[in-house]
């Protein structure tokens, strides 16, 4: 299915959290990948589901995930060898806990073009690639050409959106012909649509002058900003188990479901698959409005699908349940 690189550049946006939270929102059978080589988070701030090993759940296992994988990658890397590496959240989002540390990506460079071919191969799974803050000439550039979107998170601040403007720049050159970049803006949700739109408003006016002056070749990626995330430090703590309450009506999740259904909506228009990865790039994307939903609507949860199970999807229950534990209990 789908494979969707997430990111950012300078500062601390929230990518871990903007996946978290679209997981458990997401309409189809998902899996959240830690791709980022400073080290993962999701051991420290989301707990594990009781598994036939463990009836109490608890902790995730930092062993057992992109650390085990790439063990065994070294002999080749099947789609179907990533399941046994995955691990289950509360409420029923699958996950691939990534490394613990930078220290471990330095002997790993070698694996993000085949965990990126592999994730795109991981059929009827869509994969969230978590991959943190990005930097020249980053290794794991080699996943996000496998993409089929990247997306890009800022804060609407100044400096934020400055530094963006630049990398959009720089990923635009080094993705060339490669997959569409998105935008997503996490936004004040006093001044929600005003933010995203001033947003917008810069990106596609530096993306018109970059233009001008690129080589010939082939074309870059189209960026498009594709929506916003509530700032909701509320939210965020419920998402990370801190207090009880229902995640679901959270301005995180609302909006995160309406990001979900125009995500989907565009990848559902791209076509995906050998020969026609990317084939959008040739020119203008033909892509039709995506399905919009509106923000008030949020009672369940997407699907939380089981990374292995191809034709199964685990039904994820509310989106409160994503990585949610009461109090006292962590």
């Amino acid at each position: 299915m789908a494979l969707i690189a997430l990111a950012a550049d300078k500062g601390a946006p929230g990518v871990t959290t903007a996946a978290v939270a679209l997981g458990a929102v997401w309409p189809r059978p998902v899996l959240v990948a830690e791709c980022d080589q400073a080290g993962g988070d999701l051991v420290y701030r989301l707990p594990a589901a009781a598994s036939e090993d463990d009836q109490l759940g608890g902790m995730l296992n930092p062993s057992r995930g992109l650390l085990s994988l790439a063990a065994t990658a070294r002999r080749g890397l099947r789609p179907d060898q990533i399941a046994e590496h995955c691990q289950r959240l509360v409420g029923g989002l699958d996950v691939l806990v990534g490394i613990t540390g930078a220290e471990q990506a330095q002997g790993m460079t070698w694996l993000w073009g085949p965990l990126g071919r592999a994730f795109a191969g991981l059929d009827p799974v869509d994969v969230l690639a978590d991959c943190g803050r990005l930097g020249a000439g980053t290794p794991v550039l080699d996943l996000m050409r496998e993409a089929d979107l990247v997306l890009l998170f800022t804060r609407a601040t100044l400096e934020q959106v400055a530094h963006l403007r630049e990398r959009v720049a720089a990923l635009s050159s080094e993705l060339r012909g490669g997959p569409p970049i998105g935008v997503i803006v996490l936004a004040d949700p006093r001044d929600f649509r005003a933010q995203i739109a001033e947003v917008d408003r810069v990106i596609t006016s530096s993306q018109g002058r970059h233009a001008a002056d690129a080589p010939t070749g082939a074309p870059p990626p189209t960026v498009t900003v594709l929506g916003g995330l509530a700032l909701d430090p509320k939210g965020a703590e419920l998402l990370a188990g801190s207090w009880g309450g229902r995640l679901d009506r959270s301005l995180l999740i609302r909006s995160a479901r309406e990001v979900a259904g125009e995500l989907v909506g565009r990848l559902s228009s791209l076509r995906v698959g050998p020969g026609g990865r990317h084939a959008a790039q040739n020119g203008a994307p033909q892509v039709p409005p995506a399905t919009q939903i509106p923000v008030g609507q949020a009672d369940h949860a997407g699907q939380a699908g089981h990374a292995g199970q191809a034709g199964h999807a685990g039904h994820a229950g509310h989106a409160g349940q994503a990585g949610h534990v009461e109090e006292g209990s962590r």
